[in-house]
């Protein structure tokens, strides 16, 4: 089984430089990050091979899980500690019998409640809904609104996720309304002390 899912959940800006993108996560679970989610849409294989393995190396030494966005196939390869998968991106099935029971499915839900549905019932580990504010990362992403996350929480017994511009001024509304995690990535890593920013984050949970 799975382990739970909560807290915040660091997920990383799409950056071509390894270097720069390891000191962020760095920071970012030296200030209490546990859950961190790779993201990069413009790699190439080889280099989101490149940067899995520098994360990993990062989060295993400070007792974080790394998550791989979108490919099943790469999370299983390259040992991740599971997949994160959105509408176009595979089977949820098919990615639980390539990765086993014991690492984490997430599934991306939007503002769909039956999604989220269907997803529990094909094995997903926890169920992600937003944009619940106007995200930087996805300027036009579907937006969720708090009630649809009340609904969601007082019907679904595995945890749920909140994202899209999530930062610490609206964050605990969502905390509030049934969430269990919180996807963060411009409020964490564009901020001028990344390692604060989390501290600041995670202490919303305490």
């Amino acid at each position: 089984m799975a382990a739970k899912v909560s807290g915040v959940y660091a997920v990383t800006p799409d950056l071509a430089d390894t270097g720069l993108l390891s000191e962020k996560v760095e920071a970012a679970v030296r200030g209490g990050v546990r859950l961190v989610q790779y993201r990069n849409k413009t790699g190439s294989r080889l280099h989101k091979r490149r940067q899995i393995g520098q994360l990993l190396a990062v989060c295993r030494g400070a007792g974080a899980r790394l998550i791989v966005n979108d490919d099943f196939e790469l999370a299983d390869e390259m040992g991740a500690d599971g997949v994160h998968l959105g509408s176009e991106d595979g089977d949820i099935a098919v990615a639980r019998r390539r990765i086993g029971p014991d690492r984490l499915i997430g599934v991306s839900c939007y503002n769909q409640l039956q999604r989220a549905r269907d997803a529990i019932g094909a094995g997903a580990d926890y169920v992600a809904f937003g944009s619940f504010f106007l995200s930087a990362t996805k300027p036009g992403a579907v937006h969720a609104t708090l009630e649809l996350l009340g609904d969601a929480r007082r019907e679904i017994a595995l945890p749920i996720v909140a994202i899209g511009g999530v930062n610490a001024g609206n964050a605990v509304q969502l905390i509030r309304a049934g969430a269990d995690a919180l996807a963060v990535v411009s409020a964490l890593f564009d901020s001028a002390d990344i390692e604060a920013t989390a501290r600041k984050l995670c202490a919303l949970f305490d």
